[in-house]
This record gives structure tokens, C-alpha cells and sequence, in this order.
């Protein structure tokens, strides 16, 4: 008895990988614990990619913006749900898989929807789960305080208030410019001497080092967050700059934003028996198939990378993990490369 295959996770690369099964006349069910692009729709409102369209885009199908210029948040969820109705795409949305069991015929996936338990058999399942599902914490006393924002929506809510944010990287440059540009007075934390030039978009960061020079953003360098109060943030030095007698700041600010990255939620890999490394929790697989050490278990896109220290996974070099699952799924051996672009844009 033939059993589908089973996509779990709807993201771009997911939605992709449904559309090619659907084009070979493959069976498949696909599930997603939230909606259809759940991460994208974290963004905070006109977040712009950082990938060019036709690097995002799925399935052949073209990505145009208005303006011709890089897709907005608003702007690819858009495309993502017009996808899915041009293709008459199935997906069980807010239907978690909770359980994964290996059986004779296959695996068998247990799914919760409406409090109701559901079971089904499948002889494959690609994990399409992605690479971040929750922030990192900074593990400080008052992380949690309801002031200490990790996800912001609209940057009026800070015109005219003090805000700290944390980090260093794309998110925290781009979240201080935006704020600024918005009224804020900000300021910004990070643990080393100075940003890393070299992992920062090429188009921020003369525009962010301006900033700094000129104090229109004020840079905490070589300090790390240690307390958060309903008023202050506490900030010790850190680094070989500082001695031991050095003894960091207690400032006032009225919001505090982390930007300090993802963690990759791989509890699903681990139901399913994909081993993962002590460290980032990077799941074993064979790069030329994309088949975890799990015979029938499959694994698309950025949950390949575990939780990315430093991003190198995303949708514009997942598109060859939907070849080459397609391809070992219907018994051909693939022959397709990601592809490496001289400036990554992701």
C-alpha cells in the first residue's frame, strides 16, 4: 500500500516542496503548527528582505514588488498566500505534529487540531521546520519584564522614548536606524569592540557608523546587559579592554530590545530519531539527498543549519534541497548544487 509523504513546516521552502510534489503526481499531506510564512509574519511591519526577489521567490513563479525594489514583509506573505491559491495548495494549518513513531509501514505522525488528537501514516516526512523559532534569551534578571520587547511591531510606539537595543548584527542595526529614523533615542549594547563590518549589510552600515560617530546613537562597546529593572539596565564591561576594577553603568531607559538572534526549535528531528550535534543542535544528513541518518526522514532548508550562529542557510540557497528531495524521493540520484553567489544577500 503506497503511504504520502508528509511536509511538515510552511515556509517558503515547505510551500515549495509541496508545489514540486504536486507537479510530479506524488501524494503528500503537509501540516504547519502556526500559519503559512509564521516567521516572516514576526517581521516588524515594511521589514524589507534582504535577498532580491528573484532569490525568494518559489515554484517559478515571479516576485514583483510596486516599487521594483526589495519585497516588504507585507509584500511576501502576500505573494506566499497567492501561491498557495494558485497552485489549490492543501495545508493544515494550526495542526502541530506532536508525535513522531517509526512503524513497519513507515512513520506514524499524531496532530492536534481543535484539542483533538488525529493520527496518520506516512512512508516519508521532510522536515521544513526552519531555523527560528523562538529568540535567544540573555538569561539577565528582568529579561521578561513587559518592557524588554524581542519582537516589536510598529517603531511609533518608541517616538520619544529611551531605548537600549542589544546586539550587534543585521537585526540590531536595522531595529536602531528604524527607531531613530522614527523619534526614539537610542542607543545600542554589544559585546565586542565594534560592529562586525563584514556580516552587516553593505547598505547599513555606513549609515549606522555615522550614526555612532556623530552620537545621534550611542554605543555601549565591549558591554554586556547583566539587569533589567522596570527604570534601568545595569551594563558591565566585558572584553580585554576592561580590568577588573572597571565597573559598568546603570542607565535609564524606558525600552529594552533584544536583537541578539534565533534558536532553532528541533524537538520534531529528535522525535524522529535524527541525531544532532551537542553543540548548535546541527541534524546529520547526507547533503547530496538531503536524507537525515532516519531512512524516510528528509530535512529542507534552514533546519539543515540547527540554530545558525552565523546565517548561512536561508530560502535563496534552500531552493536545491527541494531538487534533490524531489529527485532521491523518485529514486533518481540528484545532481543539483546550491547555489554560491559572490555577495550572499541574505
Amino acid at each position: 500500500m503506497a503511504h504520502p509523504i508528509a511536509i511538515i513546516g510552511a515556509g517558503p521552502l515547505g510551500i515549495e516542496l509541496a508545489i514540486a510534489l504536486k507537479r510530479a503526481g506524488l501524494a503528500y499531506v503537509h501540516f504547519d503548527a502556526k500559519q503559512i510564512g509564521q516567521t516572516i509574519s514576526w517581521f516588524p511591519p515594511q521589514t524589507r528582505f534582504f535577498s532580491s526577489n528573484e532569490r525568494i521567490a518559489i515554484a517559478g513563479v515571479p516576485l514583483q514588488t510596486p516599487d521594483q525594489t526589495k519585497a516588504t514583509r507585507e509584500q511576501y506573505l502576500a505573494y506566499l498566500r497567492s501561491v498557495v491559491q494558485q497552485f489549490d495548495l492543501r495545508i493544515n494549518t494550526y495542526e502541530p505534529v506532536t508525535s513522531i513513531r517509526a512503524i513497519s509501514e513507515g512513520f506514524e505522525l499524531t496532530t492536534e487540531k481543535g484539542g483533538e488528537a488525529r493520527r496518520c501514516v506516512v512512508s516519508k516526512i521532510v522536515l521544513a521546520t526552519g531555523g527560528t523559532a523562538w529568540p535567544r534569551r540573555l538569561d539577565v534578571p528582568g529579561e521578561d519584564l513587559p518592557h524588554v520587547h524581542k519582537f516589536w511591531n510598529d517603531p511609533h510606539d518608541y517616538f520619544g522614548q529611551r531605548v537600549l537595543v542589544v546586539g550587534g548584527k543585521n537585526s540590531a542595526v536595522e531595529t536602531a536606524l528604524r527607531l531613530n529614523q522614527a523619534g526614539a533615542i537610542v542607543s545600542m549594547c554589544y559585546r565586542r569592540s565594534e560592529l562586525p563590518a563584514k556580516h552587516i549589510k553593505y547598505w547599513l552600515m555606513p549609515e549606522i557608523a555615522s550614526y555612532l560617530k556623530s552620537g545621534r546613537i550611542t554605543g555601549y562597546f565591549n558591554h554586556v546587559v547583566t539587569r533589567i529593572t522596570p527604570s534601568h539596565v545595569a551594563l558591565a564591561p566585558c572584553g580585554p579592554d576592561f580590568g577588573a576594577t572597571d565597573r559598568g553603568a546603570d542607565l535609564p531607559f524606558d525600552f529594552v530590545l533584544p536583537q541578539i538572534g534565533y534558536e532553532a526549535d528541533m524537538s520534531l528531528a529528535k522525535l524522529a530519531g535524527v541525531t544532532l550535534n551537542a553543540d548548535r543542535h546541527v541534524p546529520a544528513y547526507d547533503p547530496q539527498t538531503m536524507e537525515s541518518n532516519v531512512p524516510g526522514v528528509y530535512l529542507c532548508g534552514t533546519v539543515t543549519g540547527g540554530t545558525q550562529d552565523r546565517y548561512e542557510i536561508f530560502i535563496e540557497n534552500g531552493h536545491a534541497h527541494v531538487e534533490k528531495i524531489l529527485a532521491h524521493l523518485r529514486g533518481e540520484r540528484p545532481h543539483v548544487e546550491a547555489p554560491v553567489y559572490a555577495n550572499p544577500e541574505s
